[in-house]
């Protein structure tokens, strides 16, 4: 399965200590070098920026070129991160790309792509019986300050049938 990610998947997964799960379920993710760029460079002595980094399950891509990245973002109102995210699961003709952002979500099915965000993944990896307590994992994520709905993340408890927060 080929699978492309985002800057903000990649933080919050550290942030909870749940970055493995991305390998746990899809052995390898693909990120372009602007996600890299946030989240290495720019969120250096942060934590997770040391975990990606780390990551040797972590397939780096080139750049997009200045021209199609100025073409782009006159198109769309989004970031660098998630314009080239989008990109790149084109390009790779990715299985699933993994972004949070709900415009850039929005763009990457208008092409096509399946789309799941950070949510979906630790359920996905709790019914897989790899995140263990999925609520306690959502309770972390508030906790290091990730800015989710917390309706979104009752409704996943719900249909997990777990209590809500």
């Amino acid at each position: 399965m080929i699978v492309a990610c985002n800057s903000s998947p990649l933080i919050s997964l550290a942030r909870a200590g749940q970055l493995d799960l991305l390998r746990q379920l899809f052995g390898q993710i693909h990120i372009a070098d602007e996600v890299r760029e946030e989240v290495v460079v720019r969120g250096a002595g942060r934590p997770a920026a040391e975990a990606v980094r780390a990551a040797e399950w972590i397939e780096r891509h080139p750049a997009t070129p200045a021209e199609e990245m100025l073409r782009l973002r006159s198109q769309h109102a989004l970031g660098g991160g998630e314009l080239a995210t989008v990109r790149l699961a084109r390009s790779l003709r990715a299985d699933l790309a993994i972004i949070d952002e709900r415009a850039a979500r929005r763009l990457a099915q208008a092409d096509g792509l399946a789309v799941m965000g950070c949510v979906g993944l630790l359920e996905t990896g709790f019914l897989r019986g790899r995140v263990p307590d999925l609520r306690r994992s959502y309770q972390e994520i508030l906790a290091q300050g990730i800015r989710i709905d917390r309706q979104i993340l009752n409704r996943s408890l719900a249909a997990c049938g777990l209590p809500s927060l």
